[in-house]
């Protein structure tokens, strides 16, 4: 499979407030990469971290792989082909697709073990 990945700056948050929160103020900011999703059990947030109050709810420290879009809703196996290696090298993701592309987030402490084994079956833009 022939992908090519970026490197986007920043360190993001994913953040959790009650379900029938409404959306922040700060999120509106929110930079290069930000989603919601509300479910009846909650309203999860992906921002870059330092949008965030200090004492909001979540995990903090992640670093942000974008796959090179637009992709096909046809295609199948993207995030399994990221996801497989760094599974095997105990690296946890956090994965978003959007309807252009995908991002695959790692935590901040894994970034460089991530890159190393992700640069070994993908291109990168960076």
């Amino acid at each position: 499979m022939s992908l090519r990945l970026s490197v986007l700056p920043g360190y993001y948050g994913v953040f959790c407030l009650a379900a029938d929160a409404p959306l922040p103020g700060w999120f509106a900011l929110a930079g290069e990469l930000a989603a919601a999703c509300r479910t009846a059990d909650e309203l999860s947030l992906l921002a870059p971290e330092e949008m965030a109050p200090a004492d909001m709810p979540g995990e903090r420290g992640f670093s942000a792989f974008k796959v090179a879009g637009p992709l096909d809703f046809a295609e199948s196996g993207i995030l399994a082909a990221i996801a497989q290696p760094l599974a095997e090298a105990e690296i946890p993701i956090f994965a978003l697709s959007t309807f252009e592309t995908d991002y695959v987030l790692v935590p901040a402490a894994h970034f460089d073990a991530a890159k190393r084994i992700l640069s070994e079956r993908f291109d990168f833009a960076d």
